[in-house]
């Protein structure tokens, strides 16, 4: 049997093991500009069920954080009323990389250097198993959705749209 390859931890990794969260480790050729829709291909998951971790701002220029289906984009407009907001829009990868002390293509929604609030489409939440950024490019972890209302108070909206 092929040995797995071994991820060093990350913050991320680091508040699952704390909080006794298990997840299953997934490494991949990282792509860039790849995304959910690469790491998904390249590991054989459905990218329905691969979720991108997004840094966006609101217009006060306040970061939050919006987990999505790898296959599905934002409505920034429903996410803004849905979320109490004027506007919500995405920051800048450098901005992102800020908030987040991730860099961007290796965000994870855990272990984030500010915390920010979380919103998660709701039809994730639906899902049994969900794969997203363990705090690394090329570095999924496999969690049970709930884990994101559990660990991060992650609110339920309603923004996907078809990609």
């Amino acid at each position: 049997m092929a040995k797995k390859a071994h991820v060093s931890e990350t913050p991320a990794t680091a508040l699952l093991k704390s909080r006794g969260v298990a997840f299953t480790e997934h490494p991949y050729e990282y792509l860039e500009h790849g995304g959910a829709q690469h790491s998904a291909q390249v590991l054989g998951l459905d990218p329905f069920a691969v979720v991108k971790t997004l840094i966006m701002q609101d217009e006060k220029a306040l970061p939050l954080v919006v987990l999505m289906h790898g296959n599905r984009t934002v409505s920034t407009k429903n996410l803004a009323r849905q979320s109490g907001r004027k506007t919500v829009e995405p920051c800048k990868p450098e901005v992102a990389n800020r908030h987040s002390g991730y860099l961007v293509g290796g965000t994870s929604p855990f272990g984030t250097r500010k915390t920010m609030p979380v919103f998660v489409e709701e039809s994730i939440l639906s899902l049994p198993r969900i794969w997203l950024n363990g705090g690394k490019r090329g570095y999924l972890v496999g969690i049970a959705p709930q884990v994101c209302v559990d660990l991060l108070g992650a609110r339920p909206v309603h923004c996907a749209l078809e990609e």
